[in-house]
């Protein structure tokens, strides 16, 4: 059995952005790709969620400075969870959806969203 393994925690990937609520950015995000990652962000259902996973996605990392760099991707989508590191470990990664998985469990959209 892996030790991050996934599954066990509730977590099942999904190809299309209609089916998923909780989307993970990872690495350096471009003035060109931004307009894209809104436009998935913008096709999943609500209540959505965003991970933004290693200091190249939290705040534009060693290309910080480039004029093609949008420093965060905080700027683009409202982002939820940060996971620090460059590359941020597994541990960090788990770390960062456990207090995800917290944060949906204290939140009421998601206890309206069971109502419906």
């Amino acid at each position: 059995m892996p030790r991050y393994d996934q599954d066990r925690l509730g977590i099942i990937f999904r190809a299309s952005p209609r089916q998923a609520d909780v989307m993970i950015v990872a690495g350096t995000l471009t003035n060109k790709m931004a307009p894209a990652m809104r436009q998935v962000y913008d096709q999943m259902p609500d209540p959505k969620w965003v991970i933004s996973m290693g200091s190249c996605a939290n705040g534009g990392g060693y290309y910080h400075y480039s004029y093609s760099v949008v420093r965060g991707c905080d700027r683009i989508v409202p982002v939820d969870i940060y996971v620090p590191g460059c590359p941020p470990t597994a541990e960090a990664l788990l770390y960062g959806i456990f207090k995800l998985q917290k944060k949906m469990r204290r939140s009421k959209t998601m206890r309206m969203w069971y109502r419906k």
